[in-house]
């Protein structure tokens, strides 16, 4: 039904007006007691599909990536789609609008998405009003920092994000890979990464025993275009700051085999979607194999059926996420992503 007729309607308006259309969709349907109808659809509950990851329990491997529900407005309705997880953000400490519109856009022959939103959000201080309702959700806090903060003193947003989120997220995502943000993507050199993420773990300890609850995972959201020797070092950097785990990967910048018009293609932002299907998985492979599975992946990219998950999982992944995939395939995917390892699973037995 949603390839059939909810998609080709969606498609009809501008990428990021069918997102906002869509989160109306979905608030409205929810509101009027279509929540337990999503979750019949779409959820499958079966404890063989149960994770422990960085010492959370999920109910099922696949997760919501962020970007999605950038400022914690529906993560409740959208696990009702099949989620195990939801992460919201990324979130910076004051409210930003972004990147000039038009902003996002689609790549329909190679069912992929460029974005160049930005980081536009209401701020952190705003999503707390909203997750301090109770979570039917495990729901990850993905944080960033404001355009305008130079990057010396990026540690402070980051902070700032950390302390406002400790109570309401069961773990964070440091987002230092977005391509949209200038200057951003220097905080993944060595460096200025391992100094970032030190100063996070200190903080962590210092919040737990202040709330008398634990220490929250903390995750780094890695670029896909990272080089081999960039991709040693950010090993190296989890060991030594003891970091929980690693997501790769977020968007990329390359533009190689594409299918649709160069007037979209040459579109600055962010690739997701197909295009990113063997570069995320090979980012993942190359992580796991060079760290002897040291530290939990959380694979993202390019994910549009079963088969690209349970690629990312043979490569190395402890759970998956999807977004652009999400929007071509619709929640089905979640479902048939589900499905499959649950096959899988009872064709190993």
């Amino acid at each position: 039904m949603y390839k059939t007729f909810v998609r080709p309607f969606l498609f009809l308006f501008d990428a990021e007006r069918a997102h906002h259309l869509t989160f109306s969709i979905v608030h409205f349907l929810s509101n009027f007691g279509f929540s337990g109808i999503f979750r019949r659809m779409y959820t499958i509950e079966d404890k063989r599909l149960e994770r422990e990851v960085f010492g959370i329990r999920f109910k099922n491997p696949v997760g919501l990536a962020a970007g999605f529900d950038k400022d914690a407005k529906l993560y409740n309705e959208l696990s009702d789609f099949g989620f195990g997880f939801v992460e919201i953000g990324t979130l910076t400490p004051k409210p930003q609008r972004g990147n000039p519109k038009k902003r996002l856009f689609r790549l329909k022959p190679d069912q992929a998405i460029i974005n160049r939103m930005g980081f536009n959000n209401q701020g952190v201080f705003d999503a707390v009003k909203r997750l301090k309702k109770k979570h039917r959700v495990l729901v990850g806090g993905n944080i960033g920092k404001n355009k305008v903060t130079p990057n010396i003193d990026a540690v402070n947003d980051y902070l700032i994000c950390f302390d406002a989120l400790f109570e309401h997220v069961d773990y964070f995502v440091v987002n230092v890979s977005s391509p949209n943000t200038p200057g951003l993507r220097e905080l993944q050199d060595k460096e200025p990464l391992a100094a970032l993420l030190r100063q996070l773990k200190d903080r962590n300890a210092v919040n737990a025993i202040k709330q008398s609850i634990p220490e929250k995972p903390i995750l780094l959201k890695i670029a896909p275009d990272l080089t081999d020797d960039q991709l040693l070092d950010i090993i190296e950097i989890v060991k030594i700051t003891k970091i929980d785990g690693v997501i790769a990967t977020n968007t990329t910048i390359e533009r190689e085999h594409l299918k649709s018009d160069t007037v979209q293609t040459k579109e600055i932002g962010g690739l997701s979607g197909k295009p990113l299907t063997k570069r995320s998985t090979a980012v993942i492979r190359f992580l796991s194999e060079k760290s002897n599975k040291a530290f939990p992946i959380i694979g993202v990219g390019g994910i549009h059926s079963p088969e690209d998950v349970l690629e990312k999982l043979d490569a190395g992944a402890d759970l998956i996420q999807l977004y652009t995939g999400f929007i071509y395939e619709g929640p089905s995917l979640v479902k048939n992503i589900n499905r499959a390892i649950l096959q899988r699973y009872e064709g190993l037995n």
